[in-house]
């Protein structure tokens, strides 16, 4: 069994038991975080798609800690014009763990 859903404008696929990194959500470590945007949901190879979403579907995913990314440089320049750029971005993450998925 497998969802799709929509969170921090990206789509992901999980399964009971995965654990991803997502965009920063507003829940501290240990607390649970229901999301409502399942866009598809396959059990036992019935895949059931939504219109955009499946209504009174859910997936609840428990926030094991907040992280931030390594840090990229940003580096803008213009050739022979003696203009340059160098900016630094820390992207910061949730890591939650999928406990159950609610079709």
């Amino acid at each position: 069994m497998y969802a799709i859903i929509e969170t921090g404008g990206k789509q992901y696929r999980v399964s009971e038991g995965d654990t991803i990194f997502i965009e920063k959500l507003p829940a501290d470590a240990g607390e649970t975080y229901q999301v409502n945007k399942v866009l598809a949901v396959e059990k036992d190879g019935a895949l059931k798609i939504g219109n955009p979403v499946i209504d009174g579907a859910s997936v609840t995913l428990k926030v094991e800690k907040h992280g931030r990314d390594k840090k990229i440089i940003v580096f803008k320049y213009k050739p022979k014009k003696n203009y340059r750029r160098k900016k630094g971005h820390r992207q910061s993450f949730t890591r939650v763990v999928v406990e159950k998925i609610q079709a």
